[in-house]
């Protein structure tokens, strides 16, 4: 067998997330695998960097399959685009050592949520930002990101604890303003259930005053996810990269 790395793109509009559900055919794993299984003739596994919620977007999703021997890749990747929705696109296909995986080997994420602050929300992107038109402290809202940049416990920032530990390493922090558009750009070593859209939903109620920078702070501690920011739309999310190399030197502190 042959282990393959696929760079995926999505608009996670019309679907219920990465993850293949029992109960559903609109997931983007789903169709993935029913179309790689499709044209090789047997059942093919597409396993994920992770998983991104539904109406959540991808510029580079990353997944790992295994052939059964090895494929000429730009014509793999030409017929497989060809059966898949317009919605869906695999950018890239390379083959790499076998024992990678593309959740297990990633040594981190990037992700960008877009938030239109524009009285109405922009006719062209509505469907990839938060429409939130209101006057925002960018200042306050950076200081804030600071104290939640590091290594920290953070069980007051998701919805749902599957995982053994809530200790996660946040990188970076950035906060953009471009025009009416403001952007929040997270990179970290990993990111749980719902954490990006409910750290946003903080930083966002930190911007209009409705949140101290000592309130957000102590979040960290206290780990309380009643206490935490409102859950941001799925809309204005967009995982942007999966990091396999070694992070960034001034990431590493």
């Amino acid at each position: 067998m042959r282990t393959y790395k696929l760079t995926i793109a999505y608009d996670g509009t019309r679907y219920q997330g990465w993850q293949r559900q029992p109960d559903t055919e609109l997931t983007v794993q789903g169709i993935l695998e029913q179309a790689v299984s499709a044209l090789k003739g047997y059942p093919v596994e597409v396993n994920g960097s992770g998983r991104t919620d539904g109406g959540v977007h991808a510029e580079a999703q990353t997944a790992s399959i295994h052939l059964s021997g090895k494929v000429e890749e730009e014509a793999f990747l030409r017929e497989l685009n060809g059966m898949l929705p317009d919605d869906i696109r695999v950018n890239g296909m390379e083959l790499v050592k076998n024992g990678f995986h593309a959740r297990y080997s990633a040594k981190g994420k990037r992700y960008e949520y877009t938030v239109d602050t524009r009285e109405k929300a922009d006719v062209f992107t509505r469907k990839y930002c938060c429409h939130f038109p209101e006057k925002m402290d960018l200042k306050a809202m950076r200081k804030a990101a600071e104290c939640l940049t590091g290594k920290h416990d953070f069980a007051a920032f998701t919805d749902r604890n599957e995982d053994q530990s809530t200790i996660r390493k946040i990188y970076d922090i950035r906060i953009e303003k471009q025009g009416s558009k403001v952007k929040l750009i997270y990179e970290g070593n990993g990111f749980m259930y719902h954490m990006v859209r409910i750290l946003t939903g903080t930083l966002l109620e930190v911007g209009t005053g409705k949140r101290t920078l000592q309130e957000t702070a102590a979040l960290l501690d206290e780990g309380e996810r009643r206490k935490a920011g409102f859950l941001a739309p799925a809309c204005g999310l967009t995982l942007k990269e999966v990091y396999y190399n070694p992070v960034p030197k001034d990431h590493s502190k």
